[in-house]
């Protein structure tokens, strides 16, 4: 159902079954998947993709451009894929063309009031941001993350899956998987305890993620020292893949 006061671009593009409510705007090159609900003032401005199964609360702006000086115009992009939840007052950028031209969210994220997604961020699936967490432009989230309230995320920086960061943290570096981050600016407090129980992670995988954190943080080791240990584990430690993995492939340094 489409309220009679919501604003529809003809070219917008709705599946049947999506209800958009009161004084919403929907603008050109917009399209919305099936079982989507828009609710009332929200304005989704395009070229923007929603899957399936979408919630949008009140008073977000989903799709605007970019805020970067650089901007000129260009046609880019912000996909948004199924099953998301994104709460009152939320803003998501499209991404620009230096960014490679699409701001990205995957599957299944609660996105909590007032959060800000900037241009060209990459968001994984499983994601949890918690009221006034903001990302600067370029940022990647991978999966199960949980952005405590107040989170700032600078530019060109990673969080890695199942890593957590508590509220009120300024994060300006990488941060490996697992890892628990607190403060501003954020420090590494161990591994994601907690978070790792909660997806099923057995006692001995525990044990040998905060082995491989003990390398990295208490061993007196360069990264790449750490990360070269890790390897030599990981042969018959599989979970420890994802740690490596990321070690060899950050840029910009890693959290400390």
């Amino acid at each position: 159902m489409i309220h009679e006061t919501a604003i529809i671009d003809p070219s917008a593009k709705i599946a049947k079954d999506v209800t958009i409510g009161p004084y919403s705007i929907i603008g050109p090159e917009v399209e919305i998947g099936n079982g989507c609900h828009i609710a009332s003032h929200v304005v989704i401005q395009g070229p923007t993709k929603l899957g399936q199964n979408n919630q949008i609360y009140q008073f977000s702006s989903i799709g605007e451009i970019p805020q970067d000086k650089k901007y000129d115009g260009e046609a880019t992009l912000l996909e948004i894929g199924d099953n998301n939840v994104i709460r009152e007052s939320v803003t998501i950028n499209r991404g620009t063309v230096q960014g490679g031209g699409v701001t990205k969210i995957g599957n299944d994220n609660w996105i909590m009031a007032y959060v800000h997604i900037a241009h060209d961020c990459i968001v994984g699936n499983e994601n949890t941001f918690a009221n006034n967490a903001t990302l600067a432009g370029h940022v990647l989230i991978d999966d199960h993350v949980i952005l405590g309230g107040f989170t700032l995320v600078s530019q060109f920086n990673a969080m890695a899956s199942y890593s957590f960061s508590a509220m009120g943290s300024v994060i300006s570096r990488n941060v490996p998987p697992y890892v628990l981050v607190s403060g501003h600016m954020a420090k590494p407090f161990g591994v994601n305890v907690e978070g790792l129980k909660r997806h099923q992670f057995s006692d001995k995988q525990i044990k040998n993620i905060r082995q491989a954190y003990k390398l990295t943080y208490r061993s007196g080791l360069k990264v790449e020292q750490a990360s070269q240990a890790i390897q030599e584990l990981q042969q018959e430690q599989t979970e420890l893949s994802l740690y490596t993995d990321f070690l060899s492939k950050q840029q910009g340094g890693i959290i400390r």
